[in-house]
Formats: structure tokens, sequence, C-alpha cells
């Protein structure tokens, strides 16, 4: 337990936290409704095909995809990256193969990977062209089919997963050439590595855990997040805080039942794959996210009539010895909770061993 002015106290590890947003939408494509990729985007999201999941989600670093329509837009875009120092994944449609190929041809010599972008077609043109091999391909939700899919699997290629809503280490996120400026310097203020989609640490395809995971997250962890109003503390690639605020103080904390507190939360997903990297790097990265929680609880109006900080820890070794007051929960209570850190640690857990290469899915 913690009172705002005085010494720091008890510790929750909250379950809930969001890892994946949702994938941008596209346009419908001629006469294919929206909705049509519906049923195939569980099956991608399993793995079906060889869809990619993404890097480690340990490690600090970004898969940056730039959607590129047109040849003025390609050599834009070759401007800007050239001017920031990066390398990004460029979506390209098939028909740049004969539009833009020797814009192709110098955004390889720069070190960056050109990926396919919407219905499939001519595939070998786009390589031969750009003299690289595709490898992965955006195919947005009213391009997916069987048909699309077996294709690209006969070439090898790689259907790329959705990008994210928000930055989260090993995940992939798209920006317009005409936003890549300033959200470059915004990823990399916030301690993360731009790289390409195929150089990420850990690059994998998906699998059925995480689909389920998917799931898990939409419906039980962002339902929490709303329901809750939980503050998300977790812009920096190592941030792991969250923090809710609530008009009452729950049992056991032994204050009156109507003083304001803030229940503190973990980051789950995010902790278990800076764990999976390295126990220590996960430490470290937790005690750095106190500065967020000092700031949000002197800057966030929300926060401001707080009494207490409290929570429910699987750190209290080390929370006793920083000046935090331990509270024994109810046997019961702690029971409930170690099954449920224990279902949390399964549902968030990323492989142990991530696949170095990528398998195709039988087509």
């Amino acid at each position: 337990m913690r009172r705002r002015r005085g010494p720091p106290g008890c510790f929750r590890v909250g379950a809930m936290s969001r890892f994946a947003g949702p994938p941008h939408e596209h346009e419908p494509l001629h006469g294919r409704p929206a909705h049509a990729g519906a049923l195939w985007s569980p099956l991608l999201r399993a793995g079906a095909f060889g869809a990619l999941r993404g890097g480690h989600p340990g490690h600090p670093a970004l898969g940056v995809t730039v959607p590129v329509q047109g040849a003025a837009e390609l050599g834009r875009a070759l401007d800007l990256l050239a001017e920031a120092g990066l390398r990004v994944t460029l979506l390209c449609p098939p028909l740049l193969a004969t539009e833009a190929s020797e814009l192709l041809w110098a955004a390889t010599r720069a070190g960056h990977e050109i990926a396919g972008d919407g219905p499939v077609r001519d595939v070998a043109l786009l390589q031969a062209v750009a003299g690289q091999r595709v490898t992965a391909w955006r195919l947005p939700p009213a391009a997916q089919s069987g048909a699309a899919l077996r294709e690209l699997a006969a070439w090898g290629v790689h259907p790329l997963p959705p990008a994210l809503g928000a930055s989260e280490p090993g995940g992939t996120v798209e920006v317009t050439p005409a936003a890549l400026p300033a959200q470059a310097r915004d990823w990399r203020a916030r301690g993360y590595r731009l790289l390409p989609v195929r150089e990420l640490p850990g690059l994998r395809e998906a699998t059925p855990a995480d689909l389920a995971q998917h799931v898990y997250l939409r419906l039980v962890e962002d339902r929490f997040t709303a329901q809750s109003h939980v503050i998300d503390l977790t812009g920096r690639a190592d941030g792991v805080m969250r923090i809710a605020p609530l008009d009452h103080a729950p049992p056991p904390l032994p204050v009156p039942r109507d003083t304001p507190t803030a229940e503190l939360h973990l980051h789950s997903p995010r902790v278990v794959g800076l764990a999976a990297r390295s126990p220590l790097t996960a430490y470290r990265a937790y005690a750095r996210s106190w500065a967020d929680v000092a700031h949000a609880l002197q800057t966030r109006p929300e926060l401001a009539d707080a009494q207490v900080i409290f929570g429910v820890s699987l750190f209290f070794g080390p929370m006793e010895k920083a000046g935090f007051t331990l509270v024994e929960l109810p046997p019961l209570q702690a029971r409930w909770y170690g099954l449920g850190f224990r279902l949390l640690r399964l549902a968030t857990a990323p492989p142990a061993r991530p696949a170095r290469g990528c398998r195709r899915w039988p087509g």
C-alpha cells in the first residue's frame, strides 16, 4: 500500500493489457465485399499458409511497412527514407514493376524489403524487376481467398500480419510516406529500433496459440481496460506499467472504504516477452517504469485524488525492500490470483524456441 505523500505501498500485477491492435481497414476490391476475407482472418492469425506473426516480443524492434501506390509516391518515400536513414518494408502493388522499375531497383540497392500489396499477381515479374526475392505480401481482407493464399504459398510468400494500431515490441506497423518523418522520430524517441519486417529478431510464423491469445486479449483484457478506465503507461519500448483510478479502497487495504486509490497493473504480455529474453531485462524495465507511474500521478487529473497506490504482486520481495508495505491476502483470494497468474502466463507466453525460418503451410 502506498499513500501519495508517504512511503510506497504494495504493488499489484494486473492481468490486463493490450498486445495487438486491429488491422487497418482497406477499400473493397472490384465487386468483392469488404467482409469477404472475414473467414480467412482467423486462419491467418493461426498461421495458415505460412502467415507471419511478427518478431520476439522481448526485443524493442518494430517492423515498419510503408505502402506506396504509384511511382511518384515510391520516389518520395525513398527520398524521405534516405533523409531519415531508415530501411523499411515497402508495400508495392505488382503494377509498379512496369511503372517504376528503376525505382524498385533503387529501393533494393538502398536495403529496403519489397513486399507485395493487394491482389496476388505477377509475383515473378515483381521479383525480377526488384532484384530480390519477395517473401511477404499484404493481402487486404477483400483480396483474401483460398486461391490467392495458395498462389502465395506456391511462391513461398508469407502473408503479412495485420499492422498494429499501437507500437509493440516485435510487432509490425504501417505508416504513410507523408507521416514517415515525424512518426519515425517518435518511435525512436520511445526506444524502438526500426527495421524491415524480414529483419525482426525472432520473426516467425503464427500458430494456433497466437489466435487463442488474440481472442483472449480482445474478449477479456480489452474489455477490462475499457470498463476499469485503465491508463496505459507503456509508450516506451520497455514501459510495462498501467494504472487505474478507483473511488474506494477495496479490502484488505487497512484504510477507510471511501479512500480514493489507484490500482497498478503490468502490461503482462510485454513483461512475459522481456522475461523470455532475459529475466534481468524484464526487471530493469520494471524498475524504470516507476518513473512513468510517478509522472502519471503528477500529471493525470484522474489520479489527482488518489491517496493510496495498491496492487497484488509476484514482486513482493523487491517491493518490500523498496519500502512498500505488504498486506496479506486471504488464503482463498491468494489461491485465486495465483491460478489467474498461471493462466495468464500460458495465454501470453511466446514460443520457447522461435522458429528461425518460415515453414510453408500445406497448400
